[in-house]
C-alpha cells in the first residue's frame, strides 16, 4: 500500500469519458467475420420437415386428434342434423323441409327429385 493519494477529479474523469465517446475505434474485418460466424452457429436451424413444426404448433398428437374429431363430428352433423337442429343445407338451398316431410329413409336425399 502506498501513502500517495491518487484520486482523479470528476472533471478530469468526465473529460476522458467525453474523448472516448467522440473517438470511435474501427472494428477490424476479421473480428466482424468471426462475430458473424459465431452468430450463425448459434441460430436455430430450420426444421427438415415443415409438417413437424405444424404438428407441434397445433399441440402435438392430442391437438391433431381433437381437430380430426371435431371435423368428423361437424361433417356428420352437417350431413345428418339431429331433429332439434334446423337443416341449414335445406335453408341455404331454399328447400325448407321439416323432419316430418321426409320419406322413410329419413335423410332427405329425395329433395332434388322434386
Amino acid at each position: 500500500m502506498s501513502d500517495v493519494d491518487k484520486t482523479i477529479s470528476d472533471d478530469a474523469l468526465e473529460a476522458c469519458f467525453e474523448q472516448a465517446r467522440v473517438t470511435q475505434a474501427p472494428l477490424p474485418e476479421a473480428a466482424m467475420a468471426r462475430i458473424l460466424a459465431d452468430a450463425a452457429a448459434v441460430q436455430p436451424r430450420a426444421p427438415r420437415m415443415a409438417w413437424r413444426a405444424w404438428v407441434r404448433a397445433l399441440g402435438g398428437a392430442p391437438g391433431i386428434g381433437g381437430l380430426i374429431t371435431a371435423t368428423c363430428v361437424g361433417f356428420w352433423i352437417g350431413i345428418a342434423p339431429p331433429q332439434m337442429l334446423p337443416d341449414v343445407g335445406g335453408i341455404v338451398l331454399g328447400a325448407e323441409v321439416s323432419a316430418f316431410d321426409l320419406d322413410a329413409d329419413g335423410f332427405g336425399w329425395d329433395l332434388e327429385e322434386g
